[in-house]
């Protein structure tokens, strides 16, 4: 058999770059300096032969070798992470289940999708990481988690190689801390105009939904708040200070966990939750039961 002296560190260096699709990034997420990530790159193509990318302009692309390459370095790493996971379990009566739950998602949506993994033979043991749609997908890519839960589908023609896969739909509702909703609960929707609101910020999903819904109800509300994390924005509504969207499927949990009461369903503004997974060659117990649970679900027609 030819050798042709690779060294695995430049494969994974290499695979970086292809994941984040550029050296500058690579160097971000690996804390590498680009003169050396750019070298380790180099040292890999002499080595295979081969050159993996192609200029186009200021980005680097893959060309043939390089997308046949990524497809046998994806399994390399993907089958080491697996092998690792399996010795940590054999050891313990628990399978490890890595989560990545987007700061959009309402919190209450995560636990009822996550609760799927208790009823499995074999106990999980939940490792959950909260952080923006964009970081989570970066560190799926890499094989660090096992799935995301977020409120987007992943955007097509995207370099990485994941999946998206939508698991509930549901309208949404407005609530309020009980003294702030009883100002409020008559003649809905027509009230709320001037009405104190928290919403999410405008790069989420959701936002757009809910201010093209003012606008046709000709409501202008007084927005008090615009948050990133929907806990915190749910933290300050069960404190009074401004009504909300709720998810309608959820609506006992979020009465008996905010203490919010309803002021009127909004079935036109509608929330989605997807899954979003990478290729394995070893199905992971807790992401397919996740995944069953979510089809089980189905749409909510509230």
């Amino acid at each position: 058999m030819k050798n042709t002296g690779m060294n695995f560190r430049h494969l994974y260096y290499f695979w970086v770059v292809a994941k984040e699709g550029g050296i500058t990034r690579a160097s971000e997420r690996l804390g590498l300096a680009v003169q050396t990530i750019s070298t380790q790159l180099a040292l890999l193509e002499q080595s295979l032969g081969k050159s993996l990318f192609s200029q186009q302009g200021r980005r680097l692309v893959l060309n043939e070798s390089g997308e046949l390459a990524l497809a046998y370095a994806d399994q390399i790493f993907m089958l080491g992470e697996q092998m690792q996971e399996a010795l940590g379990d054999a050891d313990s009566d628990k399978t490890r289940l890595t989560v990545g739950i987007s700061d959009s998602l309402p919190k209450l949506t995560a636990f009822r999708l996550l609760e799927a993994t208790t009823a499995l033979a074999r106990p999980v043991r939940l490792v959950c990481f909260e952080n923006k749609f964009e970081a989570l997908l970066g560190d799926l890519a890499l094989h660090k988690l096992d799935l995301v839960l977020t409120d987007r589908p992943v955007r097509s023609g995207t370099t990485l190689r994941v999946f998206s896969h939508q698991l509930l739909e549901s309208g949404t509702m407005v609530v309020g801390a009980p003294a702030l909703a009883a100002r409020y609960k008559a003649a809905f929707p027509a009230n709320l105009n001037g009405a104190p609101f928290l919403l999410p910020t405008r790069n989420n999903d959701l936002r757009g939904k809910i201010d093209e819904w003012f606008e046709q109800q000709g409501v202008r509300p007084d927005v008090v708040g615009e948050f990133e994390d929907n806990a915190l924005l749910n933290t300050f509504g069960r404190r009074g200070l401004g009504l909300f969207f709720a998810t309608a499927a959820l609506a006992s949990e979020v009465k008996a966990q905010f203490g919010a009461v309803l002021i009127g369903h909004v079935p036109q503004v509608r929330e989605q939750v997807y899954a979003i997974s990478n290729e394995r060659k070893i199905k992971h117990p807790g992401v397919e039961a996740i995944l069953a649970s979510g089809r089980q679900d189905g749409s909510k027609p509230a």
